[in-house]
């Protein structure tokens, strides 16, 4: 990373302009006074599209304790071949978990950076273990921050809609991740010099998504401050100045179409000019002359300098600055917010820790099945263009769960959506709204993540939001040296701040089905819900774990594994899916399990049976709702449970167990899309 000292009367200059030092996010409470467009109370209201990605930060790095969210709260964390929890990463005999720096102003606080490179990335994802963080990046993976320290990224959250479940798309770094948002994949095809999965930026030659854009008709434009230049002699604006230009992220500069444009034409005046704030003063100023001309475009990419990108080393607080300039920017024109909608993300991880394991297809050597096609999700160890080769062969994505805010006038109020995504969701954002496809997207990808219309309520938003508190004490220029910090010498898992938000309906409609017998461990998966559905399998009894699957839209799964005798399994999958079962050769207690997601229901009917026949004496199995309510069951004839998810948001956790059987425990927890009021889990936020 490039730093230089920069005096604050120069960085004054440079953060002016039009929109003002301060940054106050004033306009955003003077446009909630205007309602969403409601025209047609459908995505067609939607008139601007606008994408911020920022850089480099893991969802539990910045939101692992923000109220409602899959955090440090998650009930069934993955368990480590260690046999510990997701959370105690060891490298040898150290073990960390999650921290919070001992730091006074961490919004301030210049975090080292960490490896995000494909082999370090690769290294910690382990064949889908997830255990290897330490030794690929360091204990700093473990550092996060907490709503004191990120006041203004926590009140857009409490403000508008956070995705819990959006992931980068890619287990490496920066440019290939945003190949991704821009082109649909990193050319994994092998074609027009790819695939790329480093920061070459060596000249590709596939076609990008607003090329598409452009050739249906569809406006669109990159805003950015140019530095001392978007060619290659300007290091396609990376500059020495952390201050100025784009800090290279506007990735379409490494295309030969745009590099072989002229003043004048289409690909050139969208993604080859921007402000020269050394001479303006104001990053916002073209950003904010659209808005107000009405000549903001259909799509829009907005590409920080490098200070104000949250790049590590570089402080949180700058983000926070940067993204307040772009709001009030966008909300300048009240009826054009009423038609806009921002998204926020960040385009990697860095090196920073996330919780949850990314979906990822069998290709390779991965074992696991899936129903849909997996063409050109496996790297195979050659580079593109460079000729070269990383040496790690594995598959490109999804990467690690990054943070991702929905914010427009038909996202307020504070919602969650746990639908799984990534970066190729932008693009089918676009696409639902514009109707330009991105034939780039594999089938893996379209049956796996969403499209993020499951965001958005276009029909009864709320019109109010709260005032975002001020960004102004962030403008402060300084530069400092890379912070190392230091985890405690005793951890514990973070505490998850208590409560739960409203959470969005999503598509999920799936079952699983589980049977044991002497030699097999059989499980069934039935999806007839609208999308598509990723579970991992993870074990420590049962050989080859962990296992990947992936079940289509309208699709069945069935398969087997060996079952070793005492086994020990258990499933995860979208917004907390989870089963697990244990028994062994003597257990003679069966499971079935039959949900009705329209009626918010779950019903369990349990037997015991010797030889195939029903068990006429007496078995015990005891049930523990996590929800309230603890039973004795007798299974002599059969016993029933049924669950109503209702009144916990949609939400169920029963745990079984038996004294005439050490070895069986089942648990099923998860939630219904029923018609209710909906929630998130209402144990993230339990001590």
């Amino acid at each position: 990373m490039l730093m230089q000292d920069v005096n604050r009367r120069r960085f004054l200059q440079l953060a002016g302009g039009t929109v003002g030092a301060t940054m106050l996010s004033d306009s955003i409470a003077r446009a909630a006074m205007i309602p969403a467009s409601r025209r047609t109370r459908s995505l067609a209201d939607v008139e601007h599209i606008v994408v911020l990605m920022q850089e480099n930060r893991s969802f539990d790095h910045y939101y692992g304790v923000l109220r409602g969210v899959r955090g440090f709260g998650e009930p069934h964390p993955v368990v480590l071949p260690s046999g510990q929890p997701v959370w105690y990463q060891a490298d040898g005999s150290t073990v960390v978990p999650p921290f919070r720096p001992d730091v006074e102003n961490l919004a301030l606080t210049f975090i080292e950076d960490l490896d995000h490179s494909w082999a370090g990335t690769h290294q910690m994802f382990n064949d889908g273990n997830w255990d290897q963080w330490l030794p690929a990046k360091t204990t700093t993976c473990m550092a996060h921050l907490e709503r004191s320290d990120l006041p203004f990224h926590y009140a857009l959250a409490d403000a508008f809609t956070v995705c819990d479940g959006y992931h980068c798309s890619m287990l490496g770094p920066t440019d290939p991740n945003r190949y991704y948002m821009w082109t649909g994949w990193d050319g994994n095809d092998g074609k027009g010099g790819g695939p790329v999965i480093a920061n070459d930026e060596l000249g590709y030659g596939w076609q990008t998504y607003p090329e598409r854009l452009e050739q249906a008709g569809v406006s669109w434009k990159i805003y950015q401050d140019v530095g001392v230049g978007l060619t290659a002699a300007g290091y396609w604006g990376w500059t020495s100045d952390a201050f100025i230009g784009n800090y290279g992220d506007n990735s379409l500069l490494y295309f030969f179409n745009y590099q072989n444009s002229t003043p004048g034409s289409p690909l050139y005046q969208a993604a080859l000019t921007g402000t020269d704030v050394s001479v303006s003063g104001g990053f916002f100023d073209i950003l904010q002359a659209d808005v107000k001309s009405g000549n903001l475009p259909s799509v829009s990419w907005v590409v920080a300098p490098e200070a104000y990108t949250e790049h590590p080393a570089w402080p949180a607080g700058y983000g926070a600055w940067y993204t307040a300039g772009v709001l009030n920017a966008l909300t300048s024109d009240p009826e054009v917010w009423s038609k806009t909608v921002l998204l926020i993300t960040f385009d990697e991880n860095d090196g920073f820790f996330d919780h949850v394991v990314s979906p990822y297809p069998n290709v390779g050597t991965l074992p696991g099945q899936s129903t849909v096609p997996l063409d050109n999700e496996l790297f195979d160890g050659t580079a593109g263009t460079a000729g070269g080769t990383d040496g790690v062969v594995g598959p490109y994505g999804g990467g690690v769960r990054v943070p991702m805010l929905a914010v427009s006038p038909w996202s307020r109020g504070g919602w969650v959506c746990s639908e799984t995504f990534d970066h190729t969701s932008l693009i089918r954002f676009i696409e639902a709204r514009f109707g330009v496809d991105e034939p780039n997207i594999t089938p893996w990808r379209r049956a796996m993540f969403g499209d993020l219309t499951s965001a958005f309520d276009f029909e009864s938003a709320t019109d109010s939001v709260p005032t975002l508190p001020s960004v102004a004490a962030y403008n402060t220029g300084t530069v400092s040296p890379s912070f190392h910090p230091v985890p405690p010498a005793t951890g514990s898992v973070p505490t998850q701040e208590p409560g739960v938000r409203p959470s969005r309906q999503l598509g999920y409609r799936f079952s699983v089905a589980f049977g044991a017998d002497p030699q097999n461990l059989n499980i069934a998966v039935a999806n007839p819900g609208a999308l598509g559905v990723y579970l991992q399998a993870r074990s420590l009894t049962v050989a080859g774990a962990p296992y990947t699957y992936t079940i289509g839209s309208g699709d069945e799964l069935a398969t087997t594994l060996a079952n070793p005798g005492t086994y020990d399994l258990s499933l995860h999958g979208p917004n907390g899916f989870y089963r697990h079962y244990a028994g062994s050769p003597q257990t003679v207690i069966k499971v079935e399990e039959t949900t009705n997601d329209w009626a918010g229901r779950v019903k369990l009917w349990i037997t015991a049976g010797f030889g195939g026949g029903r068990d006429h004496h007496r078995v015990i199995v005891n049930a523990v709702d996590a929800y309230g309510g603890d039973y004795e069951l007798d299974t002599r004839g059969g016993a029933e449970i049924v669950i109503e998810t209702q009144g916990a948001g949609g939400w169920y956790d029963l745990a079984l167990t038996s004294p005439a059987d050490a070895s069986f425990s089942y648990q099923l927890a998860g939630r219904l899309e029923s018609g209710g009021q909906l929630t998130s889990d209402p144990q993230l936020g339990r001590s």
